[in-house]
């Protein structure tokens, strides 16, 4: 079984009923039943290109930046969630990802990207960062939507594409860094998946912390992608609470290889979900109306022992119990 991971609850009630399913490990918004685990080969998708018509944006510094990967969103008539990337178009526009299912407005039952309600493309979201700063973005593309309007039909793309772009206006874009919290990247994009026992990162910045930003990085290893490629199976040290959801996860080189997305209560219980970067970008540029989208490089090296992290609060968790199969 697999449930929304981490957006913020709208009401005692979906947390009680949550926290019941998942005790403290997260809180979760939806149930669906996991498909068939692995596929043998990834989509075919046109591979995001590079940048050439714009230039890029002087970037505020990594310290001094007030948004950066990891703040968070809160879409209109939706929920709160934590960004993960920030994205450039052709053009220049800057963008800021998040999970699509941030702007889910249906039941908790519904994960399905192809069936699900959402709030459209044009909807506000409130982005939040850091020392108070606040702007409102844009919701210019939704994995949702799109594959709604396409008429999408694969089981894997619309049970497994969870992800939607967020644009940013000048002034978010002024006191902006792409630098990924406390791990520093992303280095790219990774297209290779995440096989089982490869280590990952992440960083969480739900407001159920309180602001205690020592409990947001994270570490994890992959028990296998599934979805033929459009997901892994993670365990991290410390699994997502409401308004994780979106989370950016980096692999071992610092490479963005996807956003958290759901909470696995079956085969693998407690484990997440984590939609795949690489193949949700393609599908972006390959159906969205924005042109071609790229991710931003961050501006500071990848490192997997940042300092201020106790080093055992990043050592690889144990993953699923023995002969246990994402």
């Amino acid at each position: 079984m697999r449930l929304r991971s981490g957006r913020a609850v709208r009401g005692p009630g979906s947390w009680a009923r949550r926290a019941a399913i998942a005790g403290a490990a997260a809180g979760v918004a939806a149930a669906a039943v996991l498909l068939p685990s692995t596929a043998s080969a990834r989509p075919a998708l046109a591979a995001p290109t590079a940048l050439t018509a714009a230039p890029a944006p002087a970037w505020a510094s990594r310290d001094g930046a007030a948004l950066h990967p990891g703040v968070s969103t809160t879409t209109q008539g939706g929920g709160t969630c934590t960004s993960n990337f920030l994205f450039r178009g052709g053009d220049g526009s800057v963008y800021i990802g998040q999970a699509a299912h941030c702007a889910g407005t249906g039941e908790s039952t519904e994960t399905d990207g192809c069936t699900s309600a959402t709030m459209p493309v044009g909807t506000s979201v409130t982005v939040r960062g850091d020392r108070g700063f606040t702007a409102t973005g844009t919701m210019v593309y939704s994995s949702w939507a799109t594959m709604q309007r396409q008429g999408e039909t694969d089981p894997n793309t619309c049970a497994y594409n969870d992800f939607a772009l967020v644009k940013l206006p000048q002034e978010a874009v002024a006191v902006a860094n792409p630098t990924v919290p406390w791990f520093g990247g992303p280095t790219g994009v990774s297209t290779g998946g995440l096989p089982a026992g490869a280590q990952t990162f992440s960083y969480g910045n739900s407001p159920v912390r309180g602001g205690l930003s020592a409990l947001s990085p994270k570490a994890g290893v992959s028990a296998g992608d599934v979805g033929g490629g459009w997901g892994h199976t993670v365990y991290t040290v410390s699994p997502g609470v409401p308004g994780d959801s979106g989370s950016a996860f980096l692999d071992s080189s610092g490479r963005a290889i996807g956003l958290l997305s759901t909470l696995n209560l079956a085969p693998l219980p407690v484990s997440n979900g984590v939609s795949d970067l690489s193949l949700a970008l393609a599908y972006a540029n390959t159906h969205g109306e924005l042109g071609d989208v790229s991710l931003v490089d961050g501006t500071a090296p990848f490192t997997s022992t940042p300092p201020g992290v106790a080093p055992q609060d990043l050592a690889p968790p144990a993953g699923p119990p023995v002969g246990a199969t994402s």
